[in-house]
């Protein structure tokens, strides 16, 4: 029998794309998502990755101020690596996006790898007329018309502002187009091996979720960077699982959270992220695969310290 390998689950807690009216179990408080992480490591995610809200409406928000209390909550309370997002939301500059990075300099940080697309609106339907806060539905439907920017000089910014802070990129990739960006920043030094690939799949405006999805990213990313990187993808909405147990049995790493999906199964809530690493922790070890701890993860992905401020 092959010796079994060990997968990396992250969590993704809270995100910027979800509104607070479209779940009760979506973190928004600096407690909720110190909480929603804790758990999620409780049940074998070995990286959550987080983002901030303001706690009065629940909208994205990437003061670090925010993001101190929850930090140091989870610092106390779990040796979970910390992923602070860079991404922040659609609306923001890079300059705001940077901001809890550029300051805690965490262990992992993610990095959007292009500028793109990024449809929320058509969630509008689903929610129209129980939207609690005057901001949700303008801001997904904002989205129709906008964009989300990520140049090239905003990627190059992201990475050379935390050059030397040892921390290490979980790229994001929503398109074919993104793994060769990836490989210019490579192939110029500005981002090292071994790289942390995220494979996103579903969102409006990338690419789909359809098998033959998941497989061109696969071949095209092997292609591309040989054994210089790890794997890791992940489905939204009801993709999630599906997504998951495929990467997963191609050699991947998985992430879920309430971040990518609200729901547990069709029609079902998730009640929280931790459910949703369960679930997936289940799918992973009925395949034979072993679950990652956070040491484990900092080995596998060749983390050198990070979260350097006291929080």
């Amino acid at each position: 029998m092959a010796k079994a390998r060990k997968v990396i689950i992250t969590c993704a807690v809270t995100g910027g794309i979800h509104t607070p009216s479209m779940s009760p179990h979506l973190p928004v408080t600096a407690q909720e998502i110190a909480d929603a992480a804790i758990g999620a490591a409780e049940a074998g995610a070995a990286v959550v990755h987080l983002h901030a809200r303001n706690p009065q409406d629940g909208r994205p928000d990437q003061s670090p101020e925010l993001f101190s209390p929850f930090l140091k909550v989870i610092k106390q309370r779990s040796d979970v690596v910390l992923n602070l997002t860079t991404g922040g939301a659609p609306t923001m500059t890079v300059e705001e996006r940077l901001r809890p990075a550029a300051t805690f300099k965490p262990e992992v940080a993610s990095l959007n790898m292009g500028t793109m697309n990024f449809g929320l609106y058509p969630m509008i339907e689903r929610f129209k007329g129980k939207f609690k806060y005057d901001w949700e539905e303008p801001y997904l439907e904002g989205t129709r018309k906008g964009m989300f920017k990520n140049t090239l000089a905003d990627i190059e910014m992201i990475l050379t502002t935390c050059a030397e802070n040892n921390t290490r990129f979980e790229v994001e990739c929503y398109d074919i187009s993104h793994l060769y960006t990836l490989k210019h920043f490579l192939d110029r030094g500005v981002i090292k091996a071994p790289l942390f690939i995220q494979s996103v799949f579903g969102i409006l405006g990338g690419i789909g979720t359809h098998p033959e999805d998941v497989i061109m990213m696969k071949r095209t990313a092997d292609r591309l960077f040989g054994d210089q990187y790890h794997w890791s993808v992940l489905g939204a909405g009801a993709a999630q699982m599906r997504i998951a147990a495929m990467a997963a049995s191609m050699g991947g790493n998985v992430r879920v959270g309430l971040e990518d999906s609200l729901w547990i199964g069709a029609g079902k809530l998730a009640e929280s992220n931790a459910q949703q690493v369960k679930k997936v922790r289940q799918i992973l070890e009925g395949l034979g695969l072993e679950i990652a701890t956070p040491d484990d993860a900092r080995e596998i992905l060749a983390l050198k310290g990070g979260d350097k401020v006291a929080f």
